[in-house]
């Protein structure tokens, strides 16, 4: 078990998220997001933490996703680093999280790589679903979906790919309707805007 307080802990800890050696990685946002994301994992097995920090990592992503305020805050450049700090500290105490997703978040905002958060959570979650042998279906809806509507998607998607599955929700009322579910490369699309867009190419040159 590492050590989490003092001046060793700390040392330790920057040092497994790479805070030293990731300037080559700008630009590379999928690179980057899987070695904060791989640093965090071990921290987390280390820790026993590997669920306590994925919901949690969840629960962040969501709050991020439903505010405007919060995105800007995250990719904007016009925020410094103590802006950031100061925001991204205040969103962590309310949440309530552990001190290893605080520390977590709050090196990558150190670092100036806050833009690529949410990168770096489904990174994570992706990395935690490849150990346990399940598949990770990224599903977009037109409205939140209840535990049990959540339950019956990962039953019914469970039989469609034929192994375990771990769903990812994310809200878009602008597909008036039905789910979009990619899993790997793969994407199964029930949303009314999608049969309305088929429908208008179709209906093209007719008439």
């Amino acid at each position: 078990m590492h050590r989490w307080f003092g001046v060793a802990g700390e040392r330790g800890f920057w040092h497994r998220l790479g805070a030293s050696d990731l300037a080559g990685e700008i630009g590379r946002e999928s690179g980057l997001a899987g070695r904060y994301a791989s640093a965090l994992f071990e921290l987390a097995e280390d820790a026993k933490q590997l669920d306590a920090a994925a919901n949690e990592l969840r629960d962040l992503k969501h709050v991020i996703a439903d505010s405007d305020d919060l995105i800007r805050l995250i990719v904007s450049p016009v925020f410094g680093r103590d802006a950031q700090g100061k925001a991204m500290s205040a969103i962590l105490d309310k949440a309530g999280v552990s001190d290893l997703t605080r520390r977590f978040v709050l090196v990558v905002t150190h670092n100036r790589r806050l833009f690529a958060l949410p990168q770096m959570i489904d990174a994570y979650l992706a990395e935690l679903a490849r150990r346990r042998g399940e598949v990770t279906a990224r599903v977009t809806a037109a409205r939140d979906l209840s535990k049990t509507q959540q339950s019956a998607l990962t039953d019914t998607l469970k039989k469609v790919v034929g192994s375990k599955v771990q769903v990812e929700l994310d809200v878009d009322p602008g597909l008036l309707g039905g789910l979009v579910v990619r899993v790997g490369s793969r994407m199964i699309d029930s949303s009314i805007r999608t049969k309305l867009q088929k429908l208008q190419f179709a209906m093209k040159g007719v008439g």
